[in-house]
Formats: C-alpha cells, structure tokens, sequence
C-alpha cells in the first residue's frame, strides 16, 4: 500500500510551480501544425524537478517520462480500468495475488539499437525500490527477480492486485542499465546517474530528450530507433508558462495545447481550438478531526453526520464549472470501485439539523484550515471554504476559516492538528488500493487523528478489500469501503474538479489521463 508520504511534497511543488511565471529565458521553436517533421509546443505549468524516472513522480515530470520511457505495462489511452502489455507481452497474477509473471516482448530496443534485455527490467525496477527516491513506495515489499531470459516474476509479501496497476506509471520505465551503469547508476542509495538522466534519455520511448531545464522549458526529440508506431510530432517543446498566458499563448498559435486553464479560462474559445472537458481524478474532501485533544466538536459523530447532510454539493459544482462531477466516495470516477454516481450524498438541511440537535451540541463553532495560494486544476480553496462555510451557517454550525500558507497548512495537515480540513487526494496510481490510505491508522486516517483500532469492522472491511482478486471482487469490496466510510467515517468527499486541455484542431487524439496528463506520443497531426 502507498504510504503517500510524498503527499506533502507534491502539493507544496503544485503550489510553487503555479506561482512560476512566463517561459523562462529560453526561447521555444515556434508552434507548427501537420505531421512528421513539425514542431508541437505544449505550454503547462511546471511541477518538474528531475529526468530520471526513478525519482520523478511530479506531474510535469510524468509527461517527461512517459515520452522518453516504456513500461512493461500501460493503459489503452485514457483507460485507466485494464492495464495492458507494453514491454511485457503478457502478464499474470497468481490466484493468491502474491505472484506476477510477466513475459517480455522480443526484438524491443533502446534508443542505442540495443536489445532491451530481462537485466535490464531487473536492475531498472530494483533501482527505483532501492534507490530510495519519492517513487520508491511503489514497488515496497516487491521481490524482482529474472526467471529467465524472457520472463520476470514479481514477488509480493502480501496479495497485491494493485501491482499491474501500479506498473505502468513512468517512474518505472525501463533504462539501459549499461549506459546507466557508465554513468554512475547503481541499484541502490549510491546511485549517481540522475545527472547524465537530466541531459540524456537511457530509455527505449518514442521521444529522447534533447535539452531539460526544471524551470523552463523540456524539448523532446523522436526517436529515430523506436521500435513502436512513429510519433506525428519529430519535437515537443514543453514550456513552463503562467495559465493567463498559456490561455493568450494557445489562442494566437504560439502553442498547440494549453494543459492548465480553470473552467471559466476555456469558456468562449474560437472554433480554431478544441476543448476536452472532463472530470480530474482529483477529489476534494473535508476531514473532521477524530482526536480528543484536538477537538471536542469533530469527534461526535452527530455533528459528522450534520456537515455531510448540510453541504451543499451541487453549489460545489456551480463553482468548479462545467467537467467537475461529485464524488460519492473517496475513489474517484475513473478508476475501479469507484461509487455509482446515484449514491452520492444529497443534502438534507433538516435531516442537518435534526443530527446536531441528536448531537447535544448547542451552536457549536469550528475552525476549517486551507491553504491559501494552492490552486488545483484552477480551482481554489478559498470559494469552496466560503461556500461550505455559508452552507453550514444553515445549519446552525458556525465555521471559522483559518486559511494559511501551503507550508503552514500542510505542517498542520500532515501532523493531525487541523480540526477540520479542506483538501484533495490524487491517485499514487489509479487502483483504489491507493485509498485505504482513508481507514483508521493509515496516512490519511492519521491526518485526521483516526487512530487504528477506532473503526474496526471498517479496517477488516479494507483488509478484505486489499486482498480481493478479479475486477469484480474489487469492486465490490471497495464498494463496502467507501460505503462504510461514507456511513460513519470523519471524511466528506465533495467534487471532482474539471480537467481542461486546450488544443489547436490540427492536434488530434487529445485526451487526459490521470497518471500522466498527455501522452505526447498519442497526439497525432491532421
């Protein structure tokens, strides 16, 4: 299971990248349009601080990676329900769950000619476990060995359904481990390759890349060895620009595709671009502190029960604009064992009034923590906390708002100290394995001071849910999570918000994916 210990992080790069301006000094080879031969620039905002897979795992980053690596696994483009082969030509998981064996494709190569090899599997996957970088979490508890020279099996400590969910993200592409090796890479917390990784691809993807700049820009070229399907584009130019400026940048065809425009930026584009509206895997949720110490109000389960009944949802989604969609639990829509959508919470002022009047609670005053600068798929903190604020003032509930510093927020967030919070959770890797995180003792439970043990047919809920095999079993166990979380935890998920991609007409197959935004390779030329 995730630990999510890079939680911090990754919101803290979020809200540091949003505040990154323009281009940087470098300048982007103009934006062309058709196929083979022509320049594609994408504008984004970068949350970017390294090349080398087995340390990236922030957002800007796994666009990177996906282009310029290949996993054994991946998913058939925004499809995140079924993993699919990549450099594994097939794979399968033991009936316990404990044992993936994976056939490797033949005749793949790197980007040198060379044949990409079981070794390589072997030293690229024990690298990123060991090395001990932000993605190391993934492959915790998993044994890599090579069974022989086509097949490699991956050994689980305990049943992991997850684990060919987990393969395809980028951080797990396969390197070159000769290069690597020449350059410095071990398998371990000695490895020194990150440097030659920033400036130089070890990978076997349909991109390399040719110049890398974490507060610039990143220019991919193709890769003339692919042994794939040969990308539309022979450059990509990723730049790091301002989201009122990628809105300019895209509307005047300096750029093809703009990543990072709110709901209301894309309204009124001119039919020379595309707009691909649709929910993020983002979910935004209110936690409500279970420990004593911190608060005598949030643990009395009554007054759980009157904030989830006193929201507002659908004001919520007026808010977030058109794509956003409710989150009846803490999975969100795209991944499996996601809620059906008719089970979402629906508000009911009274039935709110009725659960603080059963509460013994007389008028009761809470503080609600946010952090300030932090803006997620252009959607802000600060009007979801005013709304809520307004819609449990209804109620008879009088919230406080203590907005904060991302830095401060989080510190409060991350320790448990927060009585209640507003804040988002997006997938590690699109498995609802990543959200038992939610239970009693695991990383989120704990930010919410809900001890193990505080819960207990829930926690043997998660447990039988973490061993489940087959989609079906997982669906329907995860449906009993999330319907008991939603039943008696301290956690009201509210809203998916919108993901927006922007694009000229002549970029074709434009779709989002949860794990690595764009896959550039997939965007063909018309």
């Amino acid at each position: 299971m995730a630990t999510r210990s890079q939680t911090a992080a990754v919101l803290l790069a979020g809200a540091l990248a949003l505040a990154a301006c323009g281009s940087g000094g470098e300048q982007a080879p103009a934006a062309q349009g058709g196929g083979a031969g022509k320049t594609l620039v994408i504008d984004t905002s970068f949350d970017l601080k390294t090349a080398d897979p087995g340390r990236t795992y922030e957002p800007t980053g796994l666009i990177v990676g996906k282009a310029t690596y290949e996993t054994l696994l991946t998913f058939d483009g925004s499809d995140v329900t079924k993993p699919v082969p990549a450099l594994a030509e097939s794979y399968e998981l033991s009936d316990d769950g404990k044992v993936l064996t994976l056939k490797l494709k033949q005749g793949a190569t790197f980007a040198d000619g060379s044949p990409i090899t079981a070794d390589d599997v072997v030293f690229s996957l024990t690298r990123v476990r060991d090395m001990k970088g932000t993605p190391s979490f993934l492959l915790d508890g998993v044994e890599i060995e090579k069974t022989d020279d086509t097949t490699i099996t991956m050994t689980s400590e305990k049943a992991n359904a997850a684990l060919p969910y987990i393969l395809p993200n980028p951080a797990l592409g396969i390197l070159n481990s000769d290069v690597v090796k020449e350059n410095g890479g071990t398998a371990d917390a000695q490895d020194k390759a990150e440097q030659y990784l920033n400036a130089n691809s070890a990978g076997s993807g349909p991109y390399q890349i040719e110049s890398f700049n974490v507060s610039s820009q990143v220019v991919l070229k193709a890769n003339p060895k692919y042994h794939g399907d040969k990308p539309a584009y022979e450059k990509v130019v990723i730049r790091n620009v301002e989201s009122a400026t990628q809105k300019l940048n895209v509307q005047r065809g300096d750029s093809q595709m703009a990543l990072n425009l709110s709901g209301d930026q894309v309204t009124n584009m001119p039919d020379t671009l595309q707009v691909k509206k649709t929910a993020s895997a983002n979910v935004f949720f209110l936690l409500a502190n279970q420990d004593p110490g911190v608060s005598k109000v949030t643990t009395n389960a009554k007054f759980v029960e009157a904030v989830r009944k006193g929201v507002d949802y659908s004001g919520l989604l007026e808010l977030a604009g058109e794509g956003s969609t409710r989150a009846p639990g803490v999975i969100p829509s795209q991944l499996l064992g996601a809620l059906p959508a008719e089970e979402a919470v629906q508000r009911d002022v009274e039935g709110a009034k009725a659960a603080l009047a059963e509460s013994g609670l007389s008028n009761p005053t809470v503080k609600l923590e946010f952090p300030t600068e932090l803006t997620v798929n252009g959607l802000s903190f600060q009007p979801l906390a005013e709304r809520v604020q307004a819609n449990l003032k209804e109620v008879g509930i009088t919230v406080d708002l203590q907005p904060a510093p991302v830095t401060t927020a989080l510190d409060n967030y991350r320790n448990g100290k927060e009585e209640m919070g507003l804040w988002y959770w997006g997938p590690d890797y699109p498995d609802p394995n990543d959200y038992l995180a939610f239970l009693p003792g695991q990383t989120v439970g704990e930010r919410a001071g809900w001890k193990a043990g505080a819960a207990k047919e829930l926690e043997d809920l998660g447990a039988k849910a973490a061993a489940a095999i087959g989609d079906e079993a997982r669906t329907e166990a995860y449906h009993e999570v999330q319907r008991k979380l939603n039943e008696s935890g301290p956690f009201i998920p509210l809203i998916q918000p919108s993901q927006n991609i922007v694009a000229a007409t002549s970029v074709t197959g434009v779709e989002y994916h949860p794990v690595w935004q764009v896959d550039v390779a997939d965007l063909g030329a018309q």
